[in-house]
């Protein structure tokens, strides 16, 4: 029996979405902007020259940067041997949440609470819940902010007072920053975990721990961070395969994201590194008529929001170099589908996401254009491909 493995590149978009500008992204480009800044030089930190992605190329990515958005990547378009398109999300946001769950099969029915972007952003009944939460007199940061550069301007005070670094950004997200022993992890998560109620009631997607060790001036996030996210609106497509009987594998945030409904076994690791091992292991060893999805974060946490071009681009020909051996892996009948959340482009303005269409690369199910697709066509063709119901409004491309 046929097996089915979703890969999510998270936040490797490939521009085009047709409403970009409500988002104020018109224009942006993840991947198209990366390989036209290494064609020109402009990426040359730890690697050097055009954009290097052979296998998802050979697979139709650069024509899916091109069917998305216009735009013919550098040093990319070979022709396709693979089955590719492109797809365009309905939720109202370039956040986790609403990518995974439309690709999951379940758009996002209501609009999203964001913070303003004001010191204070968050309003004092909810600054004053977090402070009884932890016990402390008050918190830090209470602004939009990034992760680096907050913790670099709170960590001595925060080591000082004990009260923790609180901040949120362009997405429907509540983000708690404290040093792993001097505030202690578990006594972070069950912060997060006891606030994560309040916030979703709010539909505020996410509470975010985000601990970190060290000290001023050098510190580091470590590999502990945990998502405390609303739980989706509906069965998705995890749950689906769950209830027919087929084994479900998540690796990496996959089991935050869906908060675990569906998951049958959760495979986590200190970095993509481990995640992508966890996806070559189980392209040997996962069961017949199982769902392996995948989430590889480092595009977005580590490149993406900290603008590192040079950075995004290493991680891609890392990423693409291990496409080879997890393909070789793929027994006859099987299906790999390569894809994105959303986007980051990494030399656009800010530190947010944005918005863009996502590629749709196949491996395992022939050749050819797949064109414009719906987010929700992802988990409809995996349904066909597992021989299961298709509960969304998506239509199957295969």
């Amino acid at each position: 029996m046929a097996r089915a493995f979703l890969i999510v590149m998270d936040s490797v978009g490939v521009g085009g979405a047709p409403d970009a500008a409500d988002f104020g992204d018109a224009g942006a480009n993840t991947l198209g902007h990366i390989a036209q800044a290494c064609a020109d030089g402009r990426a040359d930190v730890g690697r050097l020259g055009p954009l290097r992605m052979p296998n998802l190329d050979a697979l139709g990515l650069g024509a899916a940067i091109a069917l998305a958005s216009g735009v013919q990547a550098p040093g990319m378009g070979a022709k396709p041997v693979g089955r590719w398109g492109a797809a365009t999300e309905i939720s109202r946001g370039k956040d986790t949440p609403s990518g995974h769950w439309e690709l999951a099969g379940v758009p996002v029915p209501w609009e999203w609470t964001y913070f303003p972007d004001t010191v204070p952003a968050f309003p004092p009944e909810l600054t004053a819940l977090v402070c009884k939460l932890a016990g402390t007199e008050g918190i830090l940061g209470n602004c939009h902010a990034s992760g680096v550069p907050i913790i670099e301007k709170h960590c001595a005070e925060h080591l000082r007072t004990g009260w923790p670094i609180c901040y949120t950004s362009a997405d429907s997200v509540f983000q708690i920053a404290a040093h792993e022993e001097a505030f202690g992890l578990q006594r972070l998560l069950k912060l997060c975990q006891d606030l994560a109620p309040h916030l979703h009631a709010m539909k505020v997607g996410r509470v975010i721990a985000r601990p970190f060790t060290g000290t001023p001036g050098n510190f580091k996030r470590t590999a502990n961070r945990h998502d405390y996210a609303i739980d989706p609106p509906a069965p998705t497509l995890l749950e689906w395969v769950a209830e027919a009987g087929g084994a479900t594998h998540a690796i990496g945030k996959i089991g935050d994201i869906f908060s675990m409904k569906g998951v049958g076994k959760l495979w986590k690791g200190k970095n993509d590194i481990d995640l992508f091992d966890h996806l070559d292991r189980l392209a040997g060893e996962a069961e017949a008529g199982s769902l392996t999805f995948a989430n590889f974060v480092e595009f977005d946490s580590l490149y993406g929001h900290p603008r590192d071009v040079a950075g995004y681009a290493r991680a891609l020909e890392w990423f693409d170099a291990r496409v080879a051996g997890f393909l070789a892996r793929l027994g006859p009948g099987d299906l790999a589908i390569f894809t994105a959340d959303h986007g980051n482009d990494p030399t656009w303005t800010g530190t947010e996401h944005t918005r863009e269409r996502v590629p749709l690369i196949c491996a395992g199910v022939g050749q050819g254009s797949l064109g414009l697709r719906a987010f929700t066509d992802v988990a409809a063709s995996v349904a066909a491909h597992l021989g299961i119901a298709n509960r969304s409004a998506g239509r199957s491309f295969l």
